[in-house]
């Protein structure tokens, strides 16, 4: 994966259908809304890291972009990402229904 560091997954056991986001929740940071969604759901590492990486340049700087994913290595890879690329990730929040994955809010620094 992106951080170089084992997950514990091998990539099986998907989960069947697709999580989303509860209709009028904030996207992960409370407030802001994202100006664009990556939906990496079903897909597994690194692949979540290089939809976010080819896509970020689709929004301003300063604009946000809400990943969502159920690798449990996203998390991580997410923060890693950012920090290695200048970007900042705004905050996390689980998708519903529980364990369906979670949306990482990053915001495009430059």
């Amino acid at each position: 994966c992106f951080t170089g560091e084992r997950h514990g997954h091998d990539g099986a056991g998907a989960r069947p259908g697709r999580a989303r986001a509860e209709a009028g929740a904030a996207p992960a940071g409370g407030d802001a809304r994202a100006d664009l969604v990556v939906d990496s759901l079903g897909r597994r590492c690194p692949l979540p890291i290089i939809d976010l990486a080819r896509r970020i340049g689709e929004v301003p700087v300063g604009g946000l972009v809400e990943l969502l994913a159920d690798d449990p290595a996203a998390g991580p890879d997410v923060a890693a990402w950012c920090r290695m690329r200048g970007h900042e990730l705004v905050g996390s929040r689980d998708l519903t229904p529980p364990g369906s994955g979670q949306a990482h809010l990053v915001r495009r620094t430059h």
